[in-house]
């Protein structure tokens, strides 16, 4: 049995809502069909966005959202997806499947979106093959009040009002597709671009993220920031607010063969949450080099690419990327998670690649039929711990468990962490694929803890939701649970994810 050490009254850190972020990039059909069907549609929608995804994101508790891309947004111009849609320019999407791009999602539409998912905006800008200009004008276009060529050519598009940039990326992955250039290159492109993303509402500055390293590409961390947020002996410079980093799961080396979505055996299951659970190296070595030119407040590290990465589903566009999502893709969410809101005095955000049909997804889209994926519930089980203060909580005799000694996996993980109403959240996760868990939770200063929500994800680590079967994995009530004074019993099963509220 494993054991759970509970203090309330310990604060650990602020678990930013954003680490819990979304992505969604013109990619396959991650946005159209997914997202978005147009206002013409049989399918129901408000100014385009299909109301059934949006219904189900809200209740998913979405905080921010990052667009276009992701690769796109190096190709991306910003012009071609304003005015009236018939006269957008049409292009093709050379990274993804070589398709037409007609550009009828594009500024206003994101915006429109996040307004309805009431989260806050993440833009990536075109630093690949875009000019500063270009990023000038487009900052000066969303965000600019008053009289300017920009806000008044805006305002002939019909918003009158400018729109918040809570956060924006100067270019994406510009170490490949965005550039392939050398980290001390982009560096001093970095500098040079961020100064023209300027700051229109002096109350509400924009949050500038620089592009950071691929996986563990920890020169590219060193080199960048040594250029981009560096210690002199009097004073301290940081041209950035938050450096980006990006790391998926694949269950094999091979990008060419990454492995199935949903026919592995246990074996690739282990490996994945082994490969899964490098994110807290990763977070930890990047940190250090980062600490060295700027301290965690004031350079954050956003993680706003992650997820699992797997062969695409038979029969479709390989350029779509478009793949199921099974228990084991939920155990992985609930373990970076974890990650993150145990380092998040350091991850400002994480947005998971991607939100609707593409990658990792949480909702998967056929025509006028929508799908909730394991994925979905597991940010929806987790919701509550954003903006809330992680607690101090201590696990203790917990196993190693695997097919393969050097693949192995802790067996149990978890999350503790106080809202502002003073109720506790608990997440706890059990990883093993076939041997249940009883966990002796105690809290210390409680005499007496209340259980007032409980629910659990479980299911066979294959297990999914397809479009003739929608609930073979959902989010239900749990009951397995026994309380006594301010002791707690909980009875886990395999490969499953338990939720709970105390007071």
């Amino acid at each position: 049995m494993a054991k759970l050490y509970v203090d309330g009254e310990v604060k650990e850190g602020f678990i930013h809502p954003e680490i819990y972020g979304q992505f969604s990039e013109h990619l396959g059909r991650g946005i159209y069909e997914g997202i978005f069907v147009g206002e013409d549609s049989e399918i129901p929608n408000t100014n385009g966005m299909r109301n059934d995804v949006v219904k189900a994101l809200k209740e998913m508790k979405v905080p921010v959202l990052r667009w276009p891309g992701g690769c796109f947004a190096d190709e991306y111009h910003w012009k071609d997806g304003i005015g009236p849609k018939e006269k957008r320019k049409r292009m093709v999407n050379v990274n993804w499947g070589k398709v037409v791009e007609d550009n009828s999602f594009g500024t206003h539409e994101f915006f429109e979106l996040c307004r309805q998912l009431e989260c806050k905006t993440y833009i990536n800008g075109n630093v690949g093959s875009g000019t500063v200009q270009e990023m000038n004008e487009w900052i000066e276009y969303m965000t600019f009040n008053g009289e300017s060529p920009m806000a008044n050519l805006r305002k002939e598009n019909g918003h009158e009002k400018p729109w918040t940039v809570d956060y924006f990326g100067v270019g994406n992955e510009n170490w490949g597709c965005g550039g392939n250039m050398t980290p001390q290159y982009y560096g001093n492109l970095y500098r040079r671009y961020q100064t023209f993303v300027r700051d229109y509402n002096s109350e509400k500055p924009i949050y500038r993220i620089c592009c950071g390293a691929n996986a563990s590409d920890y020169e590219w961390t060193e080199e960048v920031m040594k250029t981009c947020a560096y210690k002199a002996p009097e004073h301290l410079h940081c041209f950035m607010d938050g450096l980006s980093l990006h790391y998926y799961t694949l269950p094999n080396n091979d990008w060419n063969h990454k492995g199935s979505a949903t026919q592995f055996n246990q074996e690739e299951y282990y490996v994945t949450l082994h490969k899964t659970e490098k994110m807290e190296e990763l977070i930890r070595k990047h940190s250090n080099i980062m600490s060295k030119y700027a301290s965690s407040e004031e350079v954050g590290l956003i993680v706003d690419e992650w997820g699992g990465w797997y062969d695409v589903e038979p029969g479709t566009n390989p350029g779509f990327l478009y793949q199921q999502n099974t228990m084991r893709d939920a155990i992985m969410a609930a373990v970076n998670f974890d990650i993150f809101n145990k380092y998040c005095k350091v991850v400002r955000m994480a947005n998971i690649a991607q939100m609707v049909n593409v990658l990792a997804s949480s909702v998967l889209t056929e025509g006028p039929e929508m799908v909730l994926t394991p994925t979905y519930y597991a940010f929806h089980m987790y919701k509550h711990h954003q903006g809330a203060e992680l607690v101090h909580s201590k696990l203790t005799e917990n196993s190693v468990i695997g097919v393969k000694k050097e693949e192995q996996v802790t067996k149990i993980s978890q999350t503790v962490s106080r809202s502002e109403d003073g109720i506790l959240n608990l997440t706890i996760t059990n990883t093993s694929v076939d041997e249940a868990e009883k966990v002796d939770v105690t809290f210390a200063n409680m005499t007496q803890a209340k259980v007032i929500e409980a629910n659990i994800l479980s299911g066979a680590m294959n297990a999914y939701n397809s479009f003739e079967q929608k609930d073979c994995v959902k989010e239900t009530a749990y009951t397995g649970y026994s309380i006594h004074d301010n002791q707690l019993i909980i009875k886990l099963p395999p490969c499953s994810i338990v939720q709970m509220r105390i007071e």
